[in-house]
C-alpha cells in the first residue's frame, strides 16, 4: 500500500502524459514488483550527475527527476547565476533541457540554451567561453537507447567533483513537489545561435594539427550528434570532408544499426570499416553518440583493419602534443591507463600526473595541463594555451589524430609505424581489459571483498609484488573503490567497479622490451596478456 501511495503522489505532480499513462497502468495492474523496482530506490546524483533508464518513478530518468535536479542546482548556485544548457538527440533530451531552463529561470537564474542537439564538448566549451557559472548537458553518452542522463559542469568548464556534487544532491533531497516550482521567470532565457558552434570550431582548429592535410577518412557518428560539427571542423582546418557512413550519419535515438552505441563494442564500427575498404581510406574515425570520445582504426595491409586501443591513441596524441608545445607543462592520465605516457613525459622533461578515473579528475591534475586522456577512448588535446575544452573532446581528438596520420602519410608511413617507433623507444606497452557485466550488483561488492580479504600472490605466472587498496587513498589520491596489483616484470592489474554501468572492470598491462623485431615483441605481449587475463578471471570467480 505504501508503494501505491508513493506512486500516486508521484503521478499527481508528473507533467509528462507519457509517464503518467505508464504509471497509471502500473498502479491499476497492481504490479508490486515493478512498482518496488521504480519506487524502492532512486537515481542518486553523483559526480557523473544522473544516468538511468527512461520511465516513471524516482529510479528512472523522467521530467520529475530532471526538474528536481535543476531545482537542486538552482538552490546551490543562487539567483542571478548563469547556466548554459545543452542536449543530445536521445529520447526526451530536448524536453529535459527545456524543463531545466524553465526551472532555472523560475528560480531567478539566467539560462542559455544551445541551439540544437550538439556534442557534449560544445557545451563544456560554451560554459567557459560565455563566462557562465555552470553548465548542464542532457545525455547518456554511449549507454543503451533506453537510457538518458544529466551531467553538470562548473564554471571552469569541467565536470563537478566533491563537495559540489554532495551539495547539489542534498539540495535535490529538499525539493518539494515539482508542480509547485515557479517556472519561466523572474530569470531570463537566451536561445543561443549557431555562432557558439563556430566559436568552438575556431578553438579546436587552433590546436597543434601540423601542416599536412592529405588524408582520406571514413567516419561514423554512430547515430549521434557529432557528424555535422566534426565535418565543419575538418573543413575549417583544411582537411577533405570525411566520408560518413550513410546509415549512421543522422541522429537516431534508437541506434538501429548497432547492438550497443559505443565504438569500443565489437561490431560497432563494422559499417565504417566496410566504407573505408570501398573508398580506400587511410583511417577510420568514430565518435560515440555525444561525440566526447574518439575511436581510431587503421588498415593492416591485407584488407583487414584494427582498432587502436585507447592507450595506443593516448600515447600518440600525448607525444604529439608534447613535441608541439613548449614551456613548463603537464600531461596526465588515470591510474587504470597505460604507464606509457609517464615514460614519454620523462623522456621529454615534462611533468606527469596520475588521477582517479574520469575527466573530472584529469582536468584538475595540476596547472599547465596540455594533454589528458583515459583508456576509454577519451582525450583532451591542448596547445600552449591549454585545452579549449576542459573535458574529453572527441572532435578535437579526431582532428589531431588526422593531423598526425596526414603527416605520417606524407612520409610514406602510417600510425602503426609510429606505434612501433614508440615501442622501440619506451618498450612495448600492451594493455587489455576484462569486464564482467552483472545483473546483481552485490556480486561486484562480494568480489571486491574477497580480493581484499585474500589478495592473489601470483597472476599470469608473475609474482604480485605489491597490492594497493585504493579505498585507502593511495598515493595522495582521493579514496576510491579499487585494487591495484604491481606484478614482477613490469606488469600491472587494476580492478574496480564501473562508475556508470553494472560492471566489474579489470585493466591489465604488460611491458615487453623490444630487442629485435617489434612484431615479435607484440606476439610475446599478446601471449602474456592472455595468460594474465585468464588468471584474473579465475580469481574473480564471476
Amino acid at each position: 500500500m505504501s508503494l501505491v501511495k508513493e506512486a500516486r503522489l508521484w503521478l499527481a505532480q508528473d507533467p509528462d502524459p507519457e509517464t503518467r499513462a505508464e504509471l497509471s497502468e502500473l498502479i491499476e495492474s497492481g504490479d508490486e514488483a515493478e512498482l518496488r523496482e521504480r519506487f524502492g530506490a532512486k537515481l542518486e546524483f553523483g559526480t557523473a550527475g544522473l544516468r538511468g533508464e527512461l520511465g516513471a518513478g524516482p529510479n528512472r530518468m523522467n521530467r520529475v527527476t530532471v526538474m528536481r535536479a535543476a531545482a537542486g542546482l538552482a538552490q546551490v548556485l543562487g539567483a542571478g547565476r548563469h547556466v548554459v544548457i545543452g542536449y543530445d538527440a536521445r529520447y526526451k533530451s530536448d524536453v529535459f533541457a527545456r524543463d531545466t531552463a524553465a526551472v532555472l529561470t523560475g528560480a531567478g537564474l539566467h539560462a542559455s540554451l544551445l541551439p540544437c542537439p550538439l556534442p557534449t564538448p560544445v557545451l563544456a566549451f560554451a560554459v567557459r567561453h560565455l563566462g557562465a557559472d555552470a553548465g548542464v548537458t542532457v545525455t547518456a553518452s554511449h549507454n543503451p537507447p533506453r537510457d538518458n542522463g544529466y551531467k553538470v559542469y562548473w564554471g571552469d568548464g569541467s565536470q563537478i567533483v566533491p563537495p559540489i556534487d554532495g551539495q547539489i544532491s542534498a539540495a535535490i533531497e529538499a525539493v518539494g513537489r515539482v508542480d509547485e516550482l515557479p517556472l519561466d521567470g523572474p530569470g531570463t532565457l537566451t536561445e543561443l545561435g549557431d555562432d557558439i558552434v563556430d566559436d568552438y570550431i575556431d578553438a579546436v582548429t587552433a590546436l597543434p594539427l601540423g601542416d599536412a592535410r592529405e588524408l582520406r577518412v571514413a567516419y561514423t557518428p554512430l547515430h549521434g550528434v557529432g557528424g555535422a560539427t566534426l565535418t565543419g571542423a575538418f573543413l575549417a582546418a583544411g582537411f577533405e570532408s570525411p566520408m560518413a557512413v550513410e546509415e549512421q550519419r543522422n541522429p537516431d535515438p534508437s541506434f538501429p544499426t548497432v547492438a550497443f552505441p559505443n565504438p569500443e563494442e565489437p561490431g560497432a564500427i563494422d559499417l565504417a570499416v566496410e566504407l573505408a575498404r570501398k573508398m580506400s581510406a587511410d583511417i577510420v574515425l568514430a565518435n560515440d553518440p555525444d561525440a566526447d570520445r574518439c575511436a581510431v582504426a587503421v588498415p593492416l595491409g591485407d584488407g583487414s583493419w584494427r582498432m587502436l586501443t585507447g592507450d595506443e591513441v593516448g600515447g600518440l596524441l600525448g607525444e604529439h602534443v608534447i613535441t608541439h608545445t613548449s614551456g613548463d607543462r603537464m600531461v596526465a592520465t588515470t591510474i587504470v591507463s597505460s604507464t606509457l605516457l609517464g615514460k614519454i613525459a620523462a623522456a621529454h622533461g615534462v611533468r606527469y600526473g596520475e588521477t582517479l578515473t574520469g575527466f573530472k579528475w584529469i582536468m584538475r591534475a595540476a596547472p599547465g595541463l596540455v594533454f589528458g586522456y583515459e583508456e576509454a577512448i577519451g582525450y583532451s588535446v591542448g596547445s600552449d594555451a591549454g585545452p579549449p575544452v576542459n573535458d574529453k573532446d572527441g572532435i578535437g581528438a579526431a582532428l589531431t589524430v588526422a593531423g598526425i596520420a596526414a603527416a605520417a602519410k606524407r612520409d610514406g608511413r602510417g600510425l602503426l609505424d609510429l606505434l612501433d617507433d614508440q615501442a622501440v623507444r619506451y618498450g612495448l606497452h600492451a594493455t587489455t581489459q576484462l569486464s564482467v557485466r552483472v545483473e546483481d550488483l552485490s556480486l561486484i561488492s562480494d568480489a571486491m571483498a574477497r580480493l581484499r580479504a585474500a589478495p592473489p600472490v601470483s597472476l599470469g605466472g608473475r609474482t604480485v609484488e605489491r597490492a594497493d587498496d585504493l579505498s585507502l587513498g593511495e598515493g595522495g589520491l582521493p579514496p576510491t573503490d579499487g585494487l591495484r596489483y604491481t606484478l614482477s616484470g613490469d606488469a600491472r592489474v587494476v580492478v574496480r567497479p564501473s562508475g556508470t554501468e553494472p560492471k566489474l572492470k579489470c585493466y591489465l598491462e604488460v611491458v615487453v622490451p623490444v630487442t629485435g623485431e617489434v612484431a615479435d615483441a607484440r606476439a610475446r605481449a599478446a601471449g602474456e596478456l592472455a595468460a594474465l587475463k585468464s588468471d584474473v578471471g579465475a580469481v574473480l570467480g564471476l
